[in-house]
């Protein structure tokens, strides 16, 4: 008897945030990502009566960013010390994509880590940044 096969992922499609502004998220990762909008607005499944999102396409990758406004927010800051997301990292590819990036969010005026390099567990670098949420994202590049 063989070993059951877990379903295959194609790829990831978008990941989700609830926001204190949901205008000026969707101001600023269209900024940051030059990111469309998707016109309309998505309910909460199973809780369409706390609010509703919108969608933001990042370009290149087509990977979507769902921005939640929540009618009970009280509008304080992310906290990834509390039970739940901790962050979103996004691959790119090697250093060269790191230092493109760096100089972007430089650009931008986005405070960032630079670039960090680490060899354990794996070789990989890092540059860590924060939405105007205090939502940590990091870029990442194996190997680099």
């Amino acid at each position: 008897m063989s070993e059951p096969t877990t379903p295959a992922i194609s790829r990831m499609h978008h990941f989700a945030f609830t926001v204190r502004d949901l205008e000026a998220s969707i101001a600023w990762y269209q900024r940051v990502f030059q990111a469309t909008v998707v016109n309309g607005d998505l309910p909460h499944y199973g809780r369409e009566w706390t609010g509703y999102a919108n969608l933001v396409l990042e370009p290149r990758t087509g990977v979507a960013v769902g921005l939640h406004h929540n009618e009970a927010n009280q509008g304080e800051e992310f906290d990834e010390i509390r039970t739940g997301l901790d962050h979103i990292s996004l691959q790119v590819e090697g250093r060269d994509g790191l230092e493109a990036w760096a100089a972007w969010l430089d650009e931008l005026g986005v405070a960032h880590s630079g670039i960090q390099s680490q060899t354990k567990p794996f070789v990989y670098s890092t540059i860590v940044f924060r939405d105007i949420d205090n939502i940590q994202l990091e870029f990442v590049a194996v190997d680099a």
